[in-house]
């Protein structure tokens, strides 16, 4: 069974799902999809341990997008901590998300994760592309950083032109949540990897330049 038949609808039906709940996370691990057509965007959070505590509810705000279509996973996993870096994690406790990237071929993709404070260097520091094999995370505003998702699922699922990122959002810092809510707000509308990469320039160049650098040492060109 594919992805949006568990949740009853496509990219294809409008308003399938209510994402607003009445009682906090009700249904909250489902798909929903909202809109229709092109660009197909689609947005995870809550993907490990207890990340969904500080992710989950901001996917589950968002409102349908006014062009294209936008499909939510707002809590992937409660359940132990397994990193995105192994390939064990999308075969096992992440399989949703696979289910749901094959289903809708999503040309953007966005991961929702959360950190503690202390935890800041080792997602951040210039080091990071040395001690586990991943460029480091960018510092973008308010607790926020923005990288890229695992090198795994990229390759494997995505095209080169394709917008695939991770933001990591500060736990039980309410500034951090609103700040990653308004970048999704932004990214919900976006139509294209060039047309997020052109806001990046705009809005906070140096974070923008490295994510290029990043992206070309990975990827090759853009």
């Amino acid at each position: 069974m594919k992805a949006d038949e568990k949740a009853g609808c496509s990219p294809d039906k409008h308003n399938c799902t209510d994402a607003y709940t009445t009682h906090k996370y009700t249904n909250e691990t489902g798909l929903r999809v909202y809109g229709q057509g092109k660009p197909v965007r689609l947005f995870v959070a809550g993907l490990h341990g207890d990340e969904w505590r500080d992710t989950t509810e901001i996917l589950l705000k968002i409102k349908p997008p006014e062009k294209g279509t936008l499909a939510l996973i707002p809590l992937v996993n409660r359940g132990e901590y397994i990193s995105t870096l192994d390939p064990a994690y999308y075969q096992g406790m992440g399989i949703s998300i696979l289910e749901a990237v094959e289903a809708l071929n999503p040309e953007i993709y966005i991961e929702l994760h959360s950190y503690s404070g202390e935890n800041l260097e080792k997602l951040a520091g210039r080091d990071r592309l040395e001690r586990i094999g991943v460029p480091a995370y960018s510092v973008l505003k308010a607790g926020v950083l923005l990288g890229s998702v695992s090198p795994w699922i990229r390759r494997k699922y995505f095209a080169k032109e394709a917008l695939c990122l991770s933001f990591e959002v500060q736990k039980g810092n309410p500034l951090a949540g609103e700040f990653a809510a308004s970048m999704l707000e932004i990214l919900k509308e976006t139509e294209s990897r060039d047309e997020f990469v052109e806001f990046l320039r705009k809005e906070f160049p140096e974070q923008a330049r490295k994510a290029i650098e990043d992206y070309r040492r990975f990827y090759g060109e853009l």
